[in-house]
């Protein structure tokens, strides 16, 4: 029977599906995720690095307009003052969230299934980490002097608010960007040492020589290994509140302040619940083609999007329930400007995009309830993209439906982004895939030395019974 026959059939409760599929031993692992570097770069490859190289020069272009000319150029108007640039912010960080999560809190929880995909889930969370980090800095308008956001002594006496939930944001991301690096970096070392020494048996000289800077010295001996276990830990052990504090500090934007829709003390879990689920959303629309193009399906298996599918689906619900408890809580506070905020939302001039979020982040993830469309790769790829629409959807709807009616009716407004709010977004996609593509081309996209330590063969005990007697290794499946 093939690897496909055997995960579709109805699963045996005593029985864990195995994490690595087909006739797999260590040398065919390394070899799998080896070859993806080793081979010659696809035509597809420069096809689609092509297009975000053109995105994020894109970019470029947009940033340099908008410090030339000022921030009119943007949709932003009173009394809409937060626009895209915000919304986008929130999207990006949220995205970020998935990588630490499976890295740091399933490591800790001892989740083996987490070993194919934690690797390119991290380096996912640094470059939407460094999309998102682009526009607070530039939402400020006079980019020049953004050195003034920094406690730094200077002669106008300019100190930064402590006090400000902003100011928390840059503290709260630039420590989750630097220790989800270092946790994403130390688990590269192991990989990077094999391919360092494949590069230098094949006689790559240069290959060689850049893998063997990064590997730091890596050898593989037992002093190595606790060493480099022990750090792991460590780092596991330090994202695990990262992955809690940073999308609660960002909720406090909104929550601290007094505007209606956003004074709330739900937004916290709520958000990080939303970060999860759309950062879930983006690994399987990474993870999809890549197990195709690459040919990681041994790999990444059925299982490791069943699993995902099935974070989405609670994470999708969780998220619906907060929805729902926005509309109860605005209702109890007996504010009449609450329960004119959440009608607005729903039926006012913003209508279409409250249901679009709905539709796409409560509604899709319902169909994860059957099995056959968890263990489908296309219906999964296209839910996928429905769940990061509905969740840029949902801080959209956040921010503009709360302040485009405000207390005043006579400076109520709409706030529509321009051609340079729309460009510079999608310039933002150009930074995040170009930096994922040269990623996948040039390092191991899955966590090697991991996967071999939930393989049958890393258990001692492999291939003997009870009584000491060999047996094949199909029974130890």
């Amino acid at each position: 029977m093939t690897a496909i026959t055997v995960i579709d059939e109805p699963e045996n409760p005593l029985r864990r599906a195995p994490l690595v599929e087909g006739t797999n031993d260590f040398t065919s692992v390394t070899n799998i995720v080896a070859r993806v570097v080793e081979n010659k770069t696809p035509k597809g490859w420069y096809l689609m690095f092509g297009a975000a190289i053109a995105l994020l020069l894109n970019l470029g272009a947009m940033i340099g307009y908008l410090i030339f000319t000022g921030i009119g150029v943007w949709g932003n108007n009173s009394p809409v003052g937060w626009g895209w640039p915000i919304v986008n912010f929130v999207f990006w960080i949220g995205i970020g969230h998935a990588g630490t999560l499976i890295s740091a809190i399933l490591f800790l929880f001892r989740q083996k299934w987490r070993t194919s995909i934690n690797r390119a889930s991290e380096a996912m969370t640094i470059f939407a980490v460094m999309a998102a980090g682009i526009f607070p800095a530039i939402h400020v308008g006079r980019i020049w002097v953004i050195w003034w956001v920094f406690p730094l002594p200077n002669q106008m006496a300019l100190w930064p608010n402590f006090k400000s939930p902003l100011l928390w944001d840059v503290f709260a991301v630039s420590t989750y960007f630097t220790v989800s690096l270092l946790f994403w970096f130390v688990g590269l070392v192991p990989d990077l040492a094999t391919f360092r020494d494949r590069a230098a048996k094949a006689g790559r000289t240069v290959a060689a020589r850049v893998y063997g800077a990064f590997s730091l010295g890596w050898h593989g001996s037992n002093r190595h290994w606790i060493h480099y276990e022990k750090a792991y830990l460590i780092l596991a052990a330090l994202s695990t509140p990262l992955v809690l504090s940073v999308h609660s500090i960002v909720s406090f934007d909104f929550a601290v302040s007094i505007v209606p829709g956003w004074h709330t003390t739900i937004f916290p879990p709520y958000f990080v619940a939303g970060a999860i689920f759309s950062g879930f959303g983006m690994v399987l629309t990474l993870m999809i083609p890549a197990r195709q193009w690459l040919g990681l399906q041994e790999l990444v298996t059925l299982n490791h999007l069943d699993n995902i599918a099935k974070i989405l689906l609670l994470t999708g619900t969780m998220v619906g329930y907060a929805y729902g408890m926005e509309f109860f809580i605005a209702w109890y506070s007996g504010s009449e400007y609450e329960k004119f905020c959440f009608t607005n939302r729903a039926f006012g001039p913003y209508w279409w995009a409250y249901w679009i979020m709905v539709s796409c982040n409560v509604i899709s993830p319902q169909f994860f309830w059957f099995r056959s469309l968890r263990r489908n790769p296309m219906f999964l790829f296209v839910v996928s993209i429905f769940v990061n629409i509905g969740m840029w959807f949902e801080r959209f709807v956040i921010t503009v439906s709360s302040l485009n009616r405000d207390f005043l009716p006579s400076s109520w407004g709409y706030f529509s982004p321009t051609i340079i709010d729309i460009l510079t977004y999608a310039g933002s996609f150009g930074l995040f895939f170009t930096f994922f593509l040269l990623f996948c081309r040039f390092m191991p996209i899955i966590a090697i030395s991991e996967v071999k330590g939930v393989m049958p063969q890393a258990n001692p005990h492999h291939g003997h019974d009870d009584h000491g007697h060999g047996h094949t290794a199909a029974h130890t499946h």
